[in-house]
């Protein structure tokens, strides 16, 4: 099977929050989240350079390999980032997901059922797949609740896959923090 096309939106807005995808100019937000010792712990370090940082966002605005998006207040204030990347077939693997220390308690679960939904509803996808350290209890407790699998346990990461059905029970369990469908505006969409 041919993995679905990764469709760059501008941003898909949801009940509370938007998904817009990085920019260069997101670089400093990016790399103070990354790296903050307390929510990069349990991510792949990350070298305090911002040109390094710029670098890495130009390669990815010229990329067809995946999407990083900030999450954002509808009012445009960045709250955090999460990614899609790495398509297998019909499975999407998501990650990067990190947020501000005052972000909304709902906007964590809010922006992975945007990016779920906008991953099986535009690009095609019908599962998902992501890896988990060990030690992060949180996030891997998160994916369980969420309907995935523990699938393998190395010493350094747990892989996880969540089938097309775990996906929609979960849509489903939490759908009022998304009752209504997304919005996704394109780059050739005009500006409000």
């Amino acid at each position: 099977m041919i993995a679905p096309l990764w469709l760059r939106p501008r941003c898909i807005v949801g009940r509370t929050l938007s998904l817009r995808s990085a920019r260069v100019a997101d670089a400093a937000f990016i790399l103070a989240l990354r790296t903050d010792e307390q929510k990069s712990r349990h991510m792949s370090a990350t070298p305090n350079d911002i040109e390094a940082q710029r670098r890495y966002l130009e390669r990815y605005e010229n990329s067809d390999d995946g999407l990083y998006f900030i999450i954002q207040s509808l009012e445009g204030c960045p709250l955090g980032t999460v990614r899609l990347y790495d398509a297998q077939g019909d499975s999407f693997c998501w990650g990067s997901w990190i947020m501000i220390d005052d972000a909304p308690t709902a906007a964590a679960l809010e922006s992975v059922l945007i990016l779920f939904t906008y991953a099986l509803a535009y690009l095609g996808f019908k599962r998902a797949h992501c890896q988990v350290r060990p030690d992060n209890t949180r996030v891997w407790a998160f994916h369980e609740r969420f309907g995935a699998k523990r699938v393998a346990e190395r010493e350094d990461e747990y892989e996880y896959r969540i089938s097309p059905k775990a996906i929609q029970k979960s849509l489903e369990r939490y759908r009022r923090f998304l009752p209504h469908p997304i919005v996704v505006e394109h780059e050739t969409d005009s500006l409000p």
